[in-house]
C-alpha cells in the first residue's frame, strides 16, 4: 500500500469495530476475550492507545526527531489498565478521537516524510508506507479478540491477506523461525517461510487465527509429521 491508499480500508475497519463496541452493554466490558487476562475494556483501550502510538511514530517521520512508540512497556500497560473499566460511551469516544488524530496525521504527512524510517517497539524499522497499514492489522485482529460476534472469518479477504503477508514478512526477519509454507484454500494465498518446511493448509481465516496465536490450528491440515505446530510469536 502506498501513502494514503490504506485509509479507506482503515476507516471501514474502524467503523466495524465501533459498531461492535457500541452494541456492548456496560456490564459486558469486563467480559473475557481471546487474549486473557485482558477484558474487552482492555482490548478497546489498547486499540485507542496503540493508535496514539502510531501517531507518535508519524511525528518522528515528519520531524526527524526520534519519538518512541511508547515511553516504556510498563507505561503502555499502565495506560491500558487505567482505561479498561470505562463505560461503553467513553471507550467508543476514545476510539473515535484517536482515529481522527491518526487520519489527520497521515493525510498531512509531507511527501519527504514518507521515506523516513522509524523504529517500532518491536525493533523493526518501517517507513510510513508500511507503518500506516499496521493500523488495519490492529483493528481487525483486536476486533476478533473482543469475542463479541466478529470473527476472523468476518475480516474482508483483501485485508486478511495483507495482514497474513505482513505477519509473515515480520517472521522472515527473524533467525529462529522454522521453515513453513502456508496455503489458503479459499483465497489462493500462498506464502513461504524459508524452504523445505511442511505445508499448512486451511481457510485464510483459520490461518490468520493460528498465525496470531488466537487458535491452536483447529481446521488446518499439515503435510508434515505430527499435529499442526505452534505458531511463531506473531509480533
Amino acid at each position: 500500500m502506498h501513502k494514503t491508499e490504506a485509509l479507506g480500508p482503515i476507516t471501514a475497519s474502524t467503523d466495524r469495530f465501533l459498531q461492535t463496541v457500541r452494541a456492548l452493554a456496560d456490564a459486558e466490558i469486563a467480559g473475557a476475550t481471546l487474549v486473557p487476562p485482558w477484558t474487552r475494556g482492555h482490548v478497546i483501550t489498547h486499540v485507542a492507545r496503540a493508535t496514539d502510538s502510531l501517531c507518535r511514530l508519524l511525528t518522528w517521520a515528519r520531524t526527524g526527531v526520534e519519538t518512541p512508540q511508547y515511553a516504556s512497556m510498563d507505561a503502555r500497560a499502565a495506560e491500558i489498565e487505567a482505561g479498561a473499566r470505562r463505560p461503553v460511551r467513553e471507550l467508543a469516544a476514545d476510539v473515535v478521537a484517536t482515529a481522527e488524530r491518526f487520519d489527520h496525521a497521515v493525510r498531512t504527512l509531507p511527501d519527504a516524510a514518507w521515506y523516513h524510517e522509524v523504529r517500532m517497539r518491536t525493533g523493526e524499522l518501517r517507513t510510513p508506507g508500511s507503518l500506516v497499514p499496521t493500523r488495519l492489522r490492529e483493528l481487525e485482529v483486536h476486533h476478533a479478540d473482543l469475542a463479541a460476534g466478529y470473527t476472523f472469518a468476518d475480516i474482508p479477504p483483501q485485508a486478511g491477506r495483507w495482514i497474513v503477508e505482513d505477519l509473515l514478512e515480520a517472521q522472515r526477519r527473524r533467525a529462529d523461525v522454522p521453515p513453513l509454507r502456508i496455503e489458503a484454500t479459499d483465497t489462493g494465498l500462498a506464502q513461504e517461510l524459508g524452504t523445505g518446511g511442511p505445508t499448512l493448509t486451511g481457510t485464510q481465516a483459520d490461518l490468520l487465527g493460528w498465525l496470531t496465536g488466537r487458535t491452536d490450528g483447529t481446521g488446518l491440515t499439515t503435510t508434515g509429521p505430527g499435529p499442526v505446530p505452534r505458531a511463531p510469536y506473531w509480533i
